[in-house]
């Protein structure tokens, strides 16, 4: 824009251009507070002379002072102008204040200021009006699209931000279909395979000019969740498979083309509908879906400006659905992943009752590396495990599932708490160095993860605890108020230089635990000291209810962020009696292996295990026999019953028995293989000082041996093992 009359004038701090709406170019000039024109656009310079600047600014000052004023602060009317042909013509004139020129402290009036004026000559300003008003919705609905549609990542919230973004802007009703894989979060179909197709969103224009969903709907008219009817293959429709739009206004062709009546037409034409625009939704080469917008309050047909500017919402829109596609199937595989890696919900140990629960995090964050596990033990302990990796998604699922089975291998050693998580930190620090997402062959990383590990005995009723950077269990002992669990955590894993500690609880019967990750108590919204005390009084609410229905109870009381994933394990602890254990100390004399086998056949008996008395002879005779001769005394002996027999032997020594292959010559070494044939489970655990042995044998077993078919024990093992009677 040039000017006409700078001299003495101040720069125009903008430049004002063409203004151009439906092909028709409107002129603009600025009217200077002190009299003339001081700028004018190539489209007024050719409507008018600048030598008549005077005139027209004095014509124009003149309109001003009796035009309309609207809401915006604009002045609308109509001033007759000199044109360029010399003839006087009428314009349409809107006039708007330029507050940056007459300061904010300068309302533009009529008489004085700086003045942007839009001219247009009156016999094209209805035209022009009506394009700048279209052009206008089609900026804010651009707009709207742009900033809302890609703003997340759930497809069901992608699409429903479509649709309802299209009314009443540019449709009275917009539905939004997708196809069946992709909804669930697969790969869209492709060539001419038979899909069917699901509405998945819609919105409709309410009678005050906002949007409504489902509730607006036609009832006669598919509705959210249910499947289109199957459209046949036609001409008209055609285009659509091709990635094209189709505009249709003639409501009996469209009704041909579905080769349907007018009542089955009803369930996809909505009544009172005139015009119609469907369009796919296309992403790399493959149709997602489709998006169908109808006109039933609007006077005015669609026309080839609104496919146009649907396609532009659409093809942008495409791809959004198409990443929270993709991140639908992510986030479905991590949960499955996740989900497989966990023990099974509720677990029954001799030890105690256990239920967890596992809420992934929603939106962006996904499934995360929070984990709990529960394993059995050597003779009726049960080990409790709670985590949390650093992250989320596939990664830190992949590295949730490596720490678990380094913590499951750990455990079958019957390590202590401290011992197990001080070799797991060991195997972070030494064979899984800092992940480099640039690099695909990279290490997944456990650095920081947090891990927390009991072991409860169920015959001493005692419970140890370490953790690594873990939050402490909620402990509610019976007839007591429930509190957490007064412990040290040491560092997060993989980060190394300080010790780790323990502590052992006495948990009497009935003793309800409670392992958690710190998304239950973590809340952007809640102090966290406010969120702990919280769940210790949900625990103590609900402390009698049975364990399946505690952990959705404490869940709904805290209402978690879910920026976070949780995992929370609730165990309910019960002992071995007293007369279902039997121990007896013994020195280190090989005279006292009869003995032994005595003192193992009386209590059977007194059990009503005589079944198991054959087997348990040769266990007890080749166990102590190989304390005394390798180990040294004193020899204890341990018997303990429940839904299977625990046979244990101690002595001191630190060195574990192992299984060798015996060839026909050898006089023994016969012993501890006759033991693993004879146990369902054998191993050897470490003490404070020394070792201990340990075999289970299923008792159920035992005793359908003994009853089928009139063999004794006896007779069913040596036959088992094919030796001659």
């Amino acid at each position: 824009m040039n000017s006409s009359d700078r001299a003495g004038s101040e720069e125009v701090p903008f430049l004002i251009c063409g203004i151009e709406a439906g092909g028709i170019e409107a002129a603009a000039v600025v009217l200077h507070a002190r009299g003339g024109i001081h700028l004018w656009t190539p489209a007024a310079r050719r409507l008018f002379r600048e030598t008549d600047g005077e005139r027209i600014a004095e014509n124009l000052r003149r309109a001003l002072a009796v035009g309309h004023r609207d809401d915006g602060g604009a002045h609308r009317g109509n001033a007759v102008l000199p044109s360029a042909s010399g003839v006087p013509t009428e314009f349409r004139y809107t006039a708007h204040p330029l507050s940056r020129l007459t300061g904010p402290d300068q309302p533009g009036r009529p008489a004085d200021g700086n003045w942007l004026v839009v001219l247009v000559p009156s016999r094209r300003a209805v035209a022009w009006e009506a394009a700048r008003e279209r052009s206008e919705r089609y900026a804010r609905l651009s707009h709207a699209a742009a900033t809302g549609i890609g703003a997340t990542l759930d497809l069901v919230d992608t699409t429903n931000r479509l649709a309802r973004v299209l009314v009443p802007e540019l449709t009275d009703l917009a539905a939004v279909d997708l196809t069946e894989p992709v909804l669930h979060g697969e790969e869209p179909p492709k060539g001419d395979t038979d899909i069917r197709i699901r509405r998945v969103a819609m919105a409709a224009a309410d009678a005050n000019g906002g949007v409504t969903g489902q509730e607006g709907w036609p009832d006669e008219v598919v509705g959210l969740g249910h499947l289109l009817p199957w459209v046949p293959e036609s001409p008209l429709l055609h285009p659509v498979v091709e990635g094209a739009a189709v505009v249709v206004s003639d409501m009996e062709q469209l009704r041909e083309a579905l080769s349907m009546t007018p009542q089955e037409s009803r369930a996809i034409i909505p009544r009172g509908a005139h015009s119609l625009i469907v369009i796919p939704l296309f992403a790399r080469g493959l149709i997602l879906g489709t998006v169908t917008a109808w006109r039933v309050q609007t006077e005015a047909d669609f026309d080839d400006a609104d496919a146009g500017m649907l396609a532009e919402i659409t093809s942008r829109a495409a791809l959004s659905v198409d990443n929270a596609r993709r991140y639908t199937r992510e986030h479905r595989t991590a949960v499955a992943l996740q989900r497989s890696l966990l023990p099974r919900p509720v677990l029954r140990t001799p030890a105690a009752d256990t239920a967890g629960t596992y809420l992934p995090a929603e939106g962006d964050a996904g499934v995360g590396g929070d984990w709990f596990d529960v394993i059995a033990l050597s003779s009726l302990r049960t080990g409790f495990v709670v985590g949390d990796v650093v992250g989320h998604g596939l990664g830190a699922t992949a590295a949730m599932g490596r720490l678990r089975t380094a913590v499951q291998t750990l455990a079958d050693l019957d390590l202590e708490p401290v011992e197990l998580i001080s070799h797991l930190d060991d195997l972070v620090l030494s064979y899984w160095p800092e992940h480099d997402p640039g690099d695909p062959t990279s290490e997944l990383a456990a650095q920081g993860a947090t891990f927390l590990y009991g072991v409860y005995d169920p015959v001493g009723r005692r419970c140890a605890i370490a953790s690594a950077g873990h939050p402490p269990p909620l402990v509610a002992l019976p007839g007591r108020e429930p509190e957490f669990v007064d412990l040290s955590p040491g560092p997060p894993l993989g980060v190394g230089g300080m010790p780790f500690e323990s502590v052992e609880l006495d948990l009497p019967d009935g003793t309800l635990l409670a392992f958690f990750t710190d998304g239950l108590i973590e809340r952007r919204d809640a102090d966290i000291s406010t969120l702990l005390g919280e769940f210790r009084r949900s625990i103590d609410r609900n402390r009698d209810r049975p364990l399946i229905d505690i952990g959705p109870e404490v869940l709904g009381t805290l209402d978690p962020s879910r920026e976070d994933d949780v995992a929370l394990l609730l165990a309910r602890t019960r002992s071995v009696p007293e007369d279902a254990i039997a121990d007896w100390e013994l020195p280190a004399d090989p005279s006292v292996v009869s003995r032994a086998r005595e003192l193992a056949t009386r209590q059977l008996s007194a059990w009503g295990l005589d079944e198991l008395v054959f087997s348990t002879e040769l266990v007890v005779s080749e166990l102590v026999t190989n304390a005394i001769r390798y180990a040294g005394g004193p020899i204890g002996l341990r018997l303990i019953r429940d839904n299977i027999l625990v046979c244990e032997v101690s002595d001191p020594s630190n060195t574990q028995p192992r299984l060798r292959r015996s060839v026909a010559t050898d006089e023994g070494g016969r012993g501890l293989f006759l033991v693993a044939q004879l146990a369902s489970r054998w191993g050897s655990r470490y003490r404070r000082t020394g070792k201990t042995i340990w075999t289970e044998q299923g008792i159920e077993t035992m005793h359908a041996l003994g009853a089928s078919g009139g063999e004794s024990g006896e007779e069913a093992l040596l036959n088992a093992f094919d030796v001659e009677w």
